[in-house]
């Protein structure tokens, strides 16, 4: 896991890739390097920083330059010892014993088609010093990131958005679209950027860039495709053996000259893959989060550490436990800063602090559970949707009362909150709606009057555009599968737009690698050929994969209500925040500038602090929104600097 960047037939381009690659120093705290040569008329300009977990000696250094292949490297590569004995029969030598070098001379036999053989992780640029042609790749799923921006015939890229704003020459322009769909998702989805003049390379897709200014573009793996496939093999009878693709896909992800380490939270996900990794690795280390007695209290939330300690106990699992006291006036710009675009998600917060403490205690890897909830239709709001389809068949007379009684239910008192009124309003929001529209509001954070009612009435327009991408894309496949288009249009849209995103970037700020061995290629196809109605069965979410794991962990860990990696976001609010909250409402640049209108904020907050609604996640992401617009318009002098 690295940093990399680079320019391609860019003015000044040496200093600027020197520039973009110092920029990225957490992301390789072990080493970095430094390439250039001529492009056509111009010249390319390679960096990367590097964070060694195979081969850690100099053979595994970057940019690697090899008989006029230069690469630089962000990934892991989990099928790498196959196709190293594959390459080396058909010729190939190695100096050392890095995925590196691997995926250069797989460049080097298949060129592009190379891409979907290569199992894991992955955003790089390879350079031909023969043809003078730069391509840019990213993984199937969008694991890691790659940010670039085109001018003319030349091209910059990095691993992050703050590296390419930090040598633009001056404040990049903000792209409204994008956080009129922040606002609505609590995150910037993959198809937009936060800056108009940058974008992001779609996942499992390919860029080349020639010395002419020609630029060329191809996809190498769809999602879509794969999840239709998927469709044919469960009419054909022809079901996974999921226990194994998961075993499987578990072991390759253990691969590292490095300790491995895991997250634990005492749920299905974590738990399941800690087993599987602790009988490969005996003894492993493995971390969780509590919280302060009174913020889970007022919020309450469950105590997942004692299912943690259990699945620690029972496995020989080292388990480290971090209390979640944060100082968080101090960490939100902080993590605003290195998530690079307005997330609203406080579970980046959790990531950090997990990863901060494993580094700490010589860590540099960490498997993550993240991506089953995507693929097995774990979360609430995936069950949520399929009683909504059976709810809309209790006669009218019966929902309309029904929903007026619990409108009128606080959700909140002086001393706690009540989870089970959340849920039942935000059900009710949405339970009368058609399904995609149903769907987005199940987990977005307004609907459409909502959130003109929010903004600059002039932006009304952006509003529709942003909704139709989502109702494009949600109804882009040929799945007959209501939960299998669910899971679809998650793993397209919420896993690269939110959870990958935070998780790279926030682990990747403490110098760790996170590694997520649900989402990966077989997995996916694994998930894809269950159908929908093994996935929730019943009042059960994540069936299939429950059945799975069973025959590993004991039954109350695997059939124990969800539990929820975020935090306490009410009790936050409500103290720590509330001052914060105040100044950005009366006097923040979002309101200043007219984003946001004042009113609408001034009534969200009253709500919110006199229990009749719950707006404690809508008012954390307009504080990291307005911190992230700060920072991105040079409006930030009131603010702490983002390395404190």
């Amino acid at each position: 896991m690295c940093g990399i960047a680079g320019t391609y037939r860019w003015p000044d381009g040496k200093a600027v890739a020197d520039r973009l690659t110092d920029v990225l120093a957490h992301r390789g705290p072990d080493g970095a390097g430094r390439y250039g040569h001529a492009a056509g008329d111009g010249e390319v300009h390679l960096g990367h920083r590097r964070l060694a977990i195979v081969d850690l000696s100099e053979t595994g250094a970057q940019p690697m330059v090899s008989d006029g292949l230069v690469l630089t490297y962000n990934g892991e590569l989990y099928n790498a010892p196959e196709l190293r004995a594959e390459l080396a029969a058909a010729g190939a030598r190695f100096r050392g014993t890095s995925d590196t070098e691997v995926v250069l001379e797989a460049w080097r036999r298949w060129g592009t088609d190379c891409l979907p053989r290569l199992r894991g992780m992955f955003a790089f640029g390879v350079f031909d010093e023969r043809t003078g042609e730069l391509v840019l790749a990213r993984d199937q799923l969008g694991i890691k990131p790659l940010f670039l921006m085109r001018r003319g015939g030349g091209l910059v890229f990095a691993s992050e958005l703050k590296a390419l704003a930090a040598v633009s020459g001056g404040p990049l322009e903000v792209d409204h679209a994008a956080l009129v769909a922040s606002l609505l998702y609590y995150w910037v989805p993959d198809s937009r950027c936060a800056y108009r003049e940058a974008e992001k390379l779609p996942p499992g897709t390919w860029l080349r860039c020639r010395p002419d200014g020609r630029v060329e573009r191809g996809r190498f793996w769809d999602l879509r495709e794969v999840a239709a496939e998927g469709q044919e093999r469960a009419r054909a009878g022809e079901l996974p053996d999921l226990a194994a693709v998961v075993e499987e896909s578990t072991r390759r992800h253990l691969l590292a000259d490095v300790p491995v380490a895991t997250f634990l939270s005492g749920g299905l996900d974590s738990s399941y893959l800690t087993a599987l990794a602790a009988r490969e690795r005996p003894g492993i280390s493995a971390y969780t989060i509590g919280f302060r007695a009174e913020d889970a209290r007022f919020e309450a939330m469950p105590d997942d550490l004692r299912h943690a300690r259990r699945v620690a106990e029972r496995f020989g699992v080292d388990l480290h436990e971090i209390e979640i006291a944060p100082d968080v006036q101090d960490l939100l710009p902080r993590m605003t800063y290195h998530l690079d675009e307005p997330i609203g998600d406080p579970a980046a917060i959790n990531t950090f602090l997990i990863c901060s403490a494993a580094r700490e205690a010589g860590v540099k890897v960490m498997l993550s559970g993240m991506g089953a909830d995507e693929l097995f239709a774990g979360y609430r709001k995936h069950l949520a949707n399929v009683i909504a389809l059976r709810y809309q068949r209790v006669p009218g007379p019966l929902r309309r009362g029904l929903s007026a009684a619990v409108d009128r239910l606080p959700v909140a008192s002086a001393r706690r909150g009540y989870r089970s009124v959340r849920f039942a309003k935000r059900f009710l929001s949405f339970a009368d709606l058609p399904e995609e529209t149903a769907f987005r509001r199940s987990y977005t954070l307004y609907d459409r009057g909502e959130l003109l009612g929010l903004i600059d009435p002039d932006l009304a327009g952006t509003v529709d555009d942003v909704l139709t991408e989502h109702a494009d894309v949600y109804r882009d496949n040929e799945l007959d599968d209501f939960v299998n288009r669910m899971c679809l249009g998650d793993s397209r849209m919420f896993l690269p737009g939110l959870n990958l995103a935070y998780t790279d970037r926030s682990s990747m700020a403490a110098s760790t690698e996170v590694r997520v061995p649900y989402v990966d290629v077989e997995v996916v196809r694994a998930a894809f050929a269950v159908p929908g109605n093994r996935k929730i069965a019943g009042r059960q979410g994540k069936a299939v994969l429950k059945e799975a794991a069973v025959s590993v962990l004991p039954r109350e860990i695997v059939y124990r209500p969800k539990g929820l990696f975020s935090a306490p976001l009410r009790a936050w609010m409500s103290r720590d925040l509330a001052p914060l909250v105040r100044e950005v409402v009366e006097d923040g640049e979002l309101v200043r500038a007219g984003f946001l209108r004042r009113e609408a904020l001034r009534r969200m907050v009253a709500e919110d602090a006199a229990g009749h609604e719950d707006y404690s996640k809508h008012l954390w992401h307009v504080l990291t929104l307005e911190h992230w617009y700060r920072n991105a318009t040079g409006a930030a002098g009131r603010l702490p600097s983002p390395a404190a």
